[in-house]
């Protein structure tokens, strides 16, 4: 059995799911396009090649094999992208919640049926259909759930908001013991770099007590300053709207002094050894042409 244990971001991990790029599908076409960027690399003729993405991935797999972290990976889909595993589901605390994803990435959760089948089944819980929540708006830290969410009536026009309020309110239900609290994000379908995806887009906690913050991925300056005051200035990078748009807060945290970080985040990778933090650079550009990083295609079981 998996005994799950995820209590905030930066804790030592011990097993994750990383997703896998292989045999990922021909490039969409722009009706089949999630997201602004990927639209963006279709149009221009730069999406990602799967090979190029296989290779980091794997890069990524050597980081984690370094640290003896236990990797599950899925099974295959073939033509099927099943690099965002963080999309399709997420733990809290000893609980292994399923999204409610987009119904045409209902496969991507089958193919986690293995690693599944090894968790107690009353610690696998599913939402009511009603309820939209994706794994990149749910960043744990400790007695706080932090959730990005889209709060604008016009939320079913968006594809690119994943959460909504009524998610919100399934994980206040389902976890009373933790204080959750809600950010609305800004959304665009057509540019990128207007487009919080999810809240790991624009934000996320790193080390024992610091944070990678975007200004204008918030929609109520008041929910920025909030984050800003609670980790306090001084301990607060913020990272300007290209490299929002290059996902500089999408990294991934191995333990509070261990982050996997693309190697061209230059201005990031300097602050976080500076605060020492070993960074293990990986390259990861392709994969970021897909609204994605290193966050997102993670998605961890255990931690210390």
């Amino acid at each position: 059995m998996l005994k799950l244990n995820v209590k905030n971001e930066i804790s030592r991990l011990r097993a994750v799911v990383l997703g896998t790029a292989k045999s990922n599908g021909p490039t969409p076409s722009l009706e089949e396009a999630y997201d602004p960027k990927s639209l963006e690399h279709i149009k221009a003729g730069t999406y990602p090649l799967e090979e190029d993405m296989v290779k980091e991935m794997e890069a990524v797999a050597a980081v984690f094999k370094k640290y003896n972290v236990k990797v599950y990976r899925p099974e295959l889909i073939e033509n099927c992208n099943q690099i965002f595993a963080r999309d399709i589901a997420f733990v809290i605390d000893d609980v292994f919640v399923k999204a409610n994803i987009l119904p045409d990435r209902e496969v991507e959760l089958e193919a986690l049926q293995y690693v599944i089948d090894q968790i107690n089944p009353v610690k696998v819980i599913r939402p009511p259909e009603e309820v939209h929540i994706e794994g990149g708006d749910v960043m744990l830290w400790n007695d706080y759930i932090f959730i990005g969410t889209y709060r604008g009536e016009d939320y079913p026009d968006y594809i690119v908001a994943r959460t909504n309020t009524q998610g919100v309110e399934f994980i206040e239900k389902t976890f009373p013991h933790k204080k959750v609290k809600s950010f609305n994000l800004r959304k665009s379908q057509t540019n990128p770099r207007d487009n919080a995806l999810h809240l790991d887009c624009c934000f996320q906690p790193v080390g024992k007590n610091k944070a990678i913050l975007h200004k204008e991925g918030f929609l109520e300056e008041e929910e920025y300053e909030w984050l800003l005051n609670y980790f306090g200035k001084e301990n607060c990078f913020i990272i300007s709207k290209e490299e929002m748009y290059n996902m500089n807060s999408n990294i991934f945290s191995i333990s509070e002094d261990v982050v996997i970080s693309e190697k061209n985040f230059t201005r990031l990778n300097t602050w976080l050894r500076k605060n020492g933090i070993t960074v293990e650079e990986v390259p990861y550009s392709e994969i970021s042409k897909q609204e994605g990083l290193l966050r997102c295609s993670t998605m961890p079981l255990i931690r210390d």
